[in-house]
């Protein structure tokens, strides 16, 4: 069902997407988590914090980057990729849908202090090594408090 779905182009419900987030979460046997491209909006938010009451955000990692860079880099991506979403009229169209439906939930998140904005102009290494000092102080706050329970 999935597979057809995202084949024509139709959005997959917010409870299919969290069941299998969930299941993902249940079996991997691990408590910490790094979850890449949920909430991406409004309905996807209230699903997660309708259903997923029992999990805490410890943030938000928000990759900064200028909309002609990341045009620039996506164009040059699409060189070799074989995607067929990586043209200048689907790219700007995801920019406009980002805008509109992904950086209210990013907005939502900074009001409560859980964004960690992160440029992404430099170098990967530098990225990596900026994302590094975010989340280690997250997973070493949880593994003290996950020995003190």
């Amino acid at each position: 069902m999935i597979d057809r779905m995202i084949r024509d182009g139709a959005i997959v419900p917010v409870k299919v997407t969290l069941d299998l987030i969930r299941k993902a979460m249940l079996e991997s046997g691990r408590d910490l988590f790094l979850i890449d491209g949920f909430p991406r909006n409004f309905d996807n938010l209230e699903g997660w914090e309708a259903e997923m009451t029992d999990v805490d955000v410890a943030g938000v990692l928000f990759y900064d980057c200028p909309e002609e860079e990341m045009e620039k880099r996506l164009l040059e991506r699409g060189k070799t990729s074989g995607r067929t979403d990586d043209n200048i009229d689907a790219i700007r169209k995801r920019f406009t849908t980002y805008l509109e439906s992904t950086m209210p939930i990013i907005e939502h998140f900074a009001l409560k202090d859980q964004v960690f904005r992160i440029s992404s102009i430099p170098s990967p290494d530098i990225v990596f090594d900026e994302t590094a000092k975010v989340i280690e102080p997250i997973v070493k706050r949880h593994l003290v408090d996950s020995t003190q329970v």
